[in-house]
């Protein structure tokens, strides 16, 4: 094997800051300056300085436990009141109401979509998707059917159990 054969380095290797002179990044101040807070070591991703009264972690609301920086993905709210644009008798689900423009398809897809009683509904209608229990009394008074769906939803009360 002869040099020539060998492969290019592509990569440069990344300078060594604060390890003397030999390291290709002086000895002194070594790039971060003159004296100051930033010269002294690594500042935190989420410092802000002295601003303590409108900061972005103190909006944050405080959530405990091992998920407590994810965000929940809580389903799309439908109201009944909209679910009188739709056709008379039709079966609701999500591909009906993304065509009807009710709810974006990518969003509906994500989070998934929910059936709240808030309003009035004049048309029968069949609904496949998860729905509250007001707007279930409503739907059936006026003659339409809810299929109950399995949704990944565990009640409080089971978890209870």
């Amino acid at each position: 094997m002869t040099t020539r054969t060998l492969p290019k380095t592509v990569t440069k290797a990344k300078k060594r800051v604060g390890r003397g002179y030999g390291s290709g990044k002086g000895g002194h101040t070594v790039g971060r300056g003159q004296k100051g807070q930033k010269t002294r070591s690594r500042m935190s991703v989420i410092f802000e300085g002295v601003k303590m009264k409108k900061s972005q972690i103190k909006r944050l609301p405080l959530r405990r436990g091992k998920g407590k920086f994810k965000a929940k993905n809580k389903p799309l709210i439908v109201n009944i009141s909209l679910l009188n644009l739709l056709p008379n008798s039709s079966n609701v689900d999500i591909d009906l109401l993304t065509k009807s423009g009710i709810v974006d398809a990518k969003q509906a897809a994500h989070f998934g979509v929910k059936i709240l009683g808030d309003g009035e509904i004049k048309k029968k209608l069949t609904i496949n998707l998860p729905i509250s229990k007001s707007a279930t009394r409503k739907i059936e008074k006026v003659g339409g059917k809810v299929v109950k769906e399995k949704s990944n939803i565990i009640s409080k009360k089971s978890k209870l159990k």
